[in-house]
């Protein structure tokens, strides 16, 4: 039963039957296009989310990174929120390595509205402004409690941006969470986008990897800048097999994913805890203390109960739900929390 670790659903470890079908990959060189697994994974994760072409890559923030370096040039702006993974939490990349310029947008744990994303927008034709080429995206949204946002929200943004000659991309890290939270199609919900991210090793609880989405072009550039960052792969198709295994398994589970979610956040609102609520939920509890002091305490104390999670600010903490974690699991940790909390009283 213990530890419970909650801290992400990047802890997974694969299976026998996840390890079963990595032994047995059929393996080649990647570097030189010839590793038969890998192109499987990039063929199945193309036609999942409508797009022609995908490229694997290491992480979800390699897939970001490269993903803005084939839109943009040295000193092009970036449109983003100022909550987004990108911007806070891929260690500047997009600065450090791409020499690009972020041009946050308020986004309110969700999307930035139209009318943030044009207030935000540098006059093209003043000479003193960066020009803006890129919109970004996120779904679902990490610092929003995992909020799931509709297609038709993503294409509202999307036609803005292209209206305005700006590029889309969607960091959609957990975008097959909030397929399964809308019951839509994952390619619905990249429709409109230029290119995507999906990260394997999140929620689908693959060991590693990202795909690049997008079309053949995009995707033919995309693969000269992973290279660039170091991320090309010799015989990738040992791990690129668990990323096939996890797409063809791991989808219509995260279901379950969510439902824990939304029993831990019942148990630790009985129990008098702050809770978050994300308007379209999927599988991270966000809650908190009346302060840090008292936050500090509780971590410490459920520590050593071995059920682990993270502070996300002084006296707010995360809860992701994920694969290694049972619904006999969620409920227990949630009840530890709430018993812990109880006793600081």
């Amino acid at each position: 039963m213990f530890p419970i670790d909650l801290k992400s659903d990047t802890v997974t470890k694969p299976g026998p039957e996840m390890r079963r079908a990595m032994s047995e990959a059929e393996v080649g060189d990647d570097v030189y296009g010839e590793d038969p697994t890998t192109a499987r994974l990039e063929k199945a994760g193309a036609e999942l989310l409508g797009k022609e072409a995908a490229l694997y890559v290491t992480s979800g923030t390699q897939g970001n990174l490269v993903s803005l370096l084939t839109h943009c040039g040295r000193g092009d702006g970036v449109l983003l929120g100022k909550d987004s993974h990108i911007l806070n939490y891929e260690g500047g990349g997009l600065c450090a390595l791409g020499g690009l310029v972020p041009l946050p947008v308020d986004d309110a744990g969700s999307l930035p509205s139209v009318s943030e994303l044009a207030r935000a927008l540098p006059d093209a034709g003043n000479v003193h402004s960066v020009r803006a080429k890129l919109l970004c995206l996120e779904n679902t949204h990490n610092r929003g409690g995992g909020h799931a946002s509709a297609p038709h929200e993503i294409a509202e943004r999307a036609d803005w941006a292209h209206g305005h000659g700006l590029s889309v991309h969607l960091d959609g890290a957990r975008l097959f969470n909030a397929s399964v939270s809308l019951g839509v199609e994952p390619s619905e919900i990249a429709k409109n986008v230029d290119s995507v991210q999906i990260c394997l090793s999140k929620a689908l609880g693959a060991p590693m990897g990202s795909l690049i989405c997008a079309s053949g072009e995009f995707v033919a550039r995309a693969r000269f800048w992973r290279k660039k960052v170091g991320g090309g792969l010799r015989q990738a198709g040992i791990v690129a097999a668990a990323g096939l295994f996890a797409l063809e398994r791991n989808i219509a589970r995260l279901a379950e994913d969510h439902e824990n979610a939304r029993l831990m956040k019942e148990i630790l609102r009985k129990g008098g805890l702050r809770v978050l609520d994300a308007e379209r939920p999927t599988n991270m509890v966000y809650f908190g203390t009346k302060d840090e002091a008292e936050a500090d305490r509780l971590l410490a104390a459920c520590r050593g109960r071995r059920v682990l999670f993270n502070k996300t600010a002084a006296d707010t903490f995360r809860l992701v739900t994920h694969p290694d974690v049972s619904r006999e699991q969620a409920l227990t940790a949630a009840n530890v929390i709430t018993e812990e909390y109880k006793a600081l009283k």
